[in-house]
């Protein structure tokens, strides 16, 4: 039993899904921005954090791709009712995609209309962070189980576990075409230096619908935050 804390808005449709990114929670500059276009359109707004994020329980070092698409699925099957715009930031894209996948073969009462993906750290597990990581980082999380990462966005490390890596490998969607099932729009920043701007071209590549429009952001990072930011976001978003 996982305790996962959800605020769900109620509205129209399609409604908005929020999915966080990498020791990030619902209550980030982006996710506090949709709800509160959301709420000043009417439409209906879900957001939630991981388990071992924000206010939910467990442990972040536990924490796994599919342990998190489990609560995301079990979020989604709890609260989405019809048309939905899965929104995904950094490793949400990842989430959002899988997501998407999963609840195909899922008679639920919501659906996916559409995905908005910002910085798609998609497989970044193994693309991003494993084939990075040099040789004694890769030895310490193969023999003692986990590293502590510096971070750039928080005080202090926080843990890449073998559980994390290994797990991430289960779920790894650039090595064919991912069938989505909807139209997908992806903000990126060129500037990100977490996640390359090649990656999304890569993904994109990889995306089998037509319907696929990539919006490289000349002067944006990883974060893409700033007001000019929110409103391509919004944007890209008020599309369905």
């Amino acid at each position: 039993m996982r305790r996962i804390a959800v605020r769900a808005r109620g509205g129209a449709a399609p409604g908005l899904f929020w999915l966080g990114g990498f020791k990030s929670d619902m209550q980030g500059t982006k996710a506090v921005a949709l709800d509160a276009w959301a709420a000043g359109n009417g439409r209906s707004c879900i957001r939630f954090d991981y388990s071992g994020h924000g206010e939910s329980g467990g442990d972040f070092a536990e924490g796994t791709i599919g342990r998190w698409l489990e609560d995301s699925a079990a979020v989604f099957e709890a609260f989405a009712e019809g048309p939905q715009v899965l929104i995904g930031s950094s490793m949400g894209s990842w989430l959002a995609l899988l997501l998407a996948r999963e609840l195909k073969g899922r008679k639920a009462r919501g659906w996916v209309a559409g995905l908005v993906l910002i910085a798609p750290a998609v497989d970044f597990t193994e693309e991003l962070m494993w084939k990075k990581f040099s040789p004694q980082v890769k030895r310490q999380i193969e023999t003692e189980g986990s590293w502590q990462r510096p971070s750039q966005y928080s005080e202090g490390a926080y843990p890449i576990t073998r559980g994390l890596i290994e797990g991430g490998r289960r779920h790894l969607l650039l090595g064919g075409l991912i069938e989505t099932g909807c139209p997908v729009r992806i903000l990126q920043g060129v500037q990100d230096t977490d996640v390359p701007w090649q990656h999304a071209v890569e993904l994109s590549s990889r995306l089998a619908r037509d319907d696929v429009v990539l919006t490289l952001v000349k002067d944006g990072d990883h974060r893409l935050s700033r007001p000019e930011d929110i409103e391509r976001l919004i944007a890209a978003v008020a599309e369905f």
